[in-house]
């Protein structure tokens, strides 16, 4: 079993520092319309950013391991946020992005396949809260 610890610290107002183990911080603070300054991120769209990065993680090394020509590659997230307080997500759609003259979509495709279904952990965890979409995009 694996411990993963990460301390956030209040920095006033609506703002908090929060850094991880390796002494890596992010700004987490609420929008101007909750009494935040606008400055960090915040805490639903950080989910997003984990979901994305957790799975871009995966792709990027099968990319790698598959030795495939790609010029450049991102992930779009969006979300459903519901109304009723606790506001959660309850719909997630993720677009991966793949850009180059020489791309083997159907690799590119398997790495997907295999980040969304079988190693990103974070996708696991949305899938017990919300129906996540994957949609994949050639552009070349």
């Amino acid at each position: 079993m694996s411990i993963h610890n990460v301390t956030t610290t209040w920095k006033g107002k609506m703002q908090f520092e929060s850094t991880n183990s390796s002494g890596e911080t992010v700004l987490i603070n609420a929008g101007e319309e909750n009494g935040g300054e606008g400055a960090g991120l915040r805490p639903k769209a950080m989910m997003l950013s984990a979901l994305a990065g957790c799975s871009g993680l995966d792709v990027a090394s099968l990319i790698e391991k598959m030795k495939l020509e790609v010029e450049d590659f991102k992930i779009e997230t969006s979300a459903n946020l519901t109304e009723e307080h606790p506001k959660i997500y309850d719909q997630v759609t993720v677009e991966y992005h793949f850009y180059g003259a020489n791309l083997n979509e159907a690799k590119l495709q398997r790495a997907v396949d295999l980040s969304v279904e079988k190693y990103c952990g974070v996708m696991e965890m949305f899938r017990k809260f919300a129906t996540v979409e994957v949609k994949t995009f050639f552009h070349k």
